[in-house]
């Protein structure tokens, strides 16, 4: 078994090992992040919003959370699109 960076899994590149037999093994975090992310991509998203005095706070569901690797602290970046918001981790232009 060989360790990889970069296997093919649902049009992601993930962690894994390759055997020169011709199997591959996917690190299943990765892939279970991969396949709740693809899930997420198909359907609406509903939340609330919160306020901590002045400020409104979007909650944002623990699936979400997953996918997107987001933590507590972590910048995300807001765009004002039309009338929609749009909202990516910070680590992405």
């Amino acid at each position: 078994m060989k360790h990889t960076n970069n296997l093919e899994f649902n049009s992601h590149k993930i962690t894994g090992w390759k055997c020169t037999c011709g199997e591959t093994y996917y690190d299943p975090g990765e892939a279970q992040r991969i396949l709740v992310l693809n899930k997420l991509r198909n359907e609406a998203i509903k939340s609330r919003l919160g306020r901590n005095r002045s400020n409104l706070i979007l909650r944002l569901p623990k699936d979400v959370e997953t996918a997107l690797k987001l933590e507590k602290g972590k910048e995300v970046l807001i765009k004002i699109e039309g009338n929609s918001l749009r909202i990516t981790p910070g680590n992405t232009a």
